[in-house]
């Protein structure tokens, strides 16, 4: 396997308790602490059973996954790992256009059964740390929500090794197919053999398959994201996660103090930070046309910055997002999640398993 992101070890992981054997290769891979792959700059949102479709690839991924993390945490925590989940989310409407595809997707969604809520303004202004004012109102979804992507890439890389893992942190250069079998040609000269290759690199993931004549362009969308402290302890009722004109707010309590939040990310094309970008972050809640701060939100603007990181997101270029594919015999691309690697990967992961025992 190359890619060794929540999505490339949830992959591994699954994969060793199907009794495979595993060679997980990547650069940035440290055999101490796998949180500084790229995925540990997601804010790990999981929307679900709000993504604004109701059928289709996209909509099954989703709903698969849904089913899946809670099983998935459940056999975390019985090995001892701590990997809590925030439950909820609430998105605001920030027009006309969008409260009213709010409450048609309520409309439909509860005919599925799907616990969806619309709140109007007069639930908003009861929620405390005060929310923009000009949202016209809510959709509130109880079974979304947010999961923490470091913890969760630790927990996976401990039960990966303890399960068998092999681990190579080197950069891959060449792919190769040798007969039957696939071979990995790395940067220190080292080369590694295999009957099913997985390719989850990321954008480096196109570039990879060039050589084997598939084109596969994927293009880095950086996001910026933000932790912040409160001056005072603030008195949380919202009922989770809230996204506000595509930027997520949530509350950490259980950070250190009590008092923290993370907000982010951006969608920046490239992978150059913009300065503008992470002001108007800063400004979440602000009025689009309006240059001045929004006074309710004074509790948030007053907020210390406790932590800046940014991170890219791989997209795949004139095609839907995520890639899986078998694109040769023993050959898969599990890459190109964009915003959404973190709640599809136990699905993805289903994915390929399938994959690779259909063709044992």
């Amino acid at each position: 396997m190359v890619g060794a992101g929540l999505v490339g070890l949830s992959l591994a992981w699954q994969l060793l308790l199907w009794g495979r054997s595993v060679q997980l290769i990547d650069p940035q891979l440290e055999q101490a602490d796998p949180a500084h792959s790229g995925s540990a700059a997601a804010l790990g949102v999981l929307m679900a059973q709000v993504f604004h479709r109701s059928s289709g690839r996209a909509w099954r991924l989703r709903q698969r996954s849904h089913q899946l993390w809670p099983l998935w945490l459940a056999a975390l925590e019985r090995r001892g790992r701590r990997l809590p989940r925030r439950q909820g989310l609430l998105q605001l409407a920030s027009c006309q256009a969008e409260l009213e595809h709010q409450q048609r997707l309520v409309a439909e969604r509860q005919r599925r059964g799907i616990p969806l809520e619309h709140w109007g303004p007069d639930q908003l202004k009861r929620l405390q740390p005060a929310l923009p004012a000009v949202a016209l109102g809510g959709l509130h979804s109880p079974n979304d929500g947010q999961l923490d992507p470091g913890p969760v890439l630790q927990a996976l890389w401990a039960e990966a090794r303890a399960s068998g893992l092999q681990a190579s942190r080197d950069a891959v250069v060449q792919l190769e197919r040798r007969g039957r079998d696939w071979q990995v040609h790395c940067r220190s000269g080292n080369r590694h053999s295999a009957a099913w290759l997985v390719v989850s690199a990321g954008v480096a993931s196109g570039l990879l398959l060039e050589n084997l004549g598939h084109l596969l362009p994927m293009e880095p969308v950086l996001g910026q994201a933000l932790e912040l402290e409160l001056a005072a302890a603030p008195h949380w009722n919202w009922p989770g996660v809230c996204q506000w004109r595509g930027l997520n707010l949530v509350p950490r309590p259980d950070l250190p103090g009590g008092r923290r939040l993370w907000l982010g990310a951006t969608l920046e094309p490239g992978s150059q930070a913009s300065p503008g970008a992470l002001a108007d972050l800063r400004r979440w809640g602000d009025a689009a046309s309006s240059p001045t701060t929004t006074p309710e939100l004074g509790w948030l603007h007053q907020a210390r910055l406790v932590r800046h990181w940014q991170g890219e997101r791989c997209r795949p270029v004139g095609r839907p997002a995520p890639v899986l594919e078998q694109l040769e015999p023993g050959l898969l691309v599990v890459s190109g999640h964009y915003r959404n690697g973190v709640l599809l990967a136990p699905a993805s992961a289903e994915w390929a398993c399938a994959q690779i025992e259909a063709g044992r």
